[in-house]
């Protein structure tokens, strides 16, 4: 057997955690009684086999987006973040908001960026509701802990939540480009601009963090690192950080056979 790691990912739950690596997933949650359960599946689709600059970040995303709706109907009692009323009502007040902001008199790019920061508040919502913030920090000190191979804190250097810098950015130029299309093509060029923007904040990110001493990469870094230090974790209870282990052990089997 190869000791050599297997780059992870994780999805933070309101009573669990998921883990995923490139062919594997596995997700473990806290029923309302106490039952610790697990499932663990192999991967349909594998993001990590696209190695394409244009389409990895993208193919990433969906791949993990993929296994949501596996973990429905494997763990039905799963509690995904989104779910909740008060993260939908934020979810639609955002878009009300962001259709305002759109017919303001703002200049096209400080439209973009009102618009990405909008777009931010329904996810932190998501993170910082009953117990997803405990969860993602208990997903960061497993994950991070059998990565360094020591204990780890609550906050990773890999989150997504160093995505929000570069994303922010990219969307901003990507949208501000594509308000200068003709109107007849502005949908598909806003759409090519989300997609592009995707891609290059995914490229953006894999820089970060090769370099993280990089005065550019600390500054892109540091709206994640706000979101993630303030909003997005909580120091995890014993009980949820056994949550988090339990999912990835058995991620961790069925990557390695």
């Amino acid at each position: 057997m190869s000791d050599e790691k297997v780059r992870l990912g994780g999805m933070a739950l309101a009573n669990g955690v998921l883990v995923h690596g490139p062919t594997a997933w596995a997700c473990a949650i806290r029923t309302d009684d106490g039952e610790l359960k697990v499932v663990a599946r192999k991967k349909r689709f594998s993001g990590a086999k696209i190695e394409s600059p244009l389409l990895r970040g993208p193919a990433r995303l969906a791949d993990a987006m993929s296994i949501v709706p596996q973990i429905r109907r494997a763990l039905p009692e799963a509690k995904l973040p989104f779910q909740r009323p008060g993260v939908l009502a934020a979810m639609f007040g955002s878009a009300v908001f962001v259709r305002f902001v759109r017919t303001s008199r703002l200049g096209p790019a400080a439209q973009e960026l009102a618009t990405g920061l909008l777009s931010v508040a329904p996810a932190a919502l998501a993170l910082r509701a009953g117990d997803v913030a405990a969860y993602h920090g208990a997903e960061h000190i497993s994950i991070g802990s059998y990565e360094h191979g020591e204990p780890a804190q609550r906050e990773h250097e890999r989150c997504g939540s160093h995505l929000l810098g570069p994303l922010l950015a990219t969307t901003a130029v990507g949208n501000t480009l594509a308000a200068r299309a003709p109107l007849h093509m502005r949908t598909a060029a806003r759409l090519g601009a989300q997609f592009a923007a995707v891609a290059a904040s995914t490229e953006i990110f894999g820089w970060m963090v090769r370099n993280p001493d990089k005065r550019l990469a600390r500054a892109l870094a540091k709206p994640g690192h706000e979101l993630q230090h303030r909003v997005a974790t909580a120091e995890p209870t014993p009980e949820q950080i056994e949550v988090a282990e339990a999912a990835l052990a058995a991620c961790l089997e069925l990557e390695r056979g």
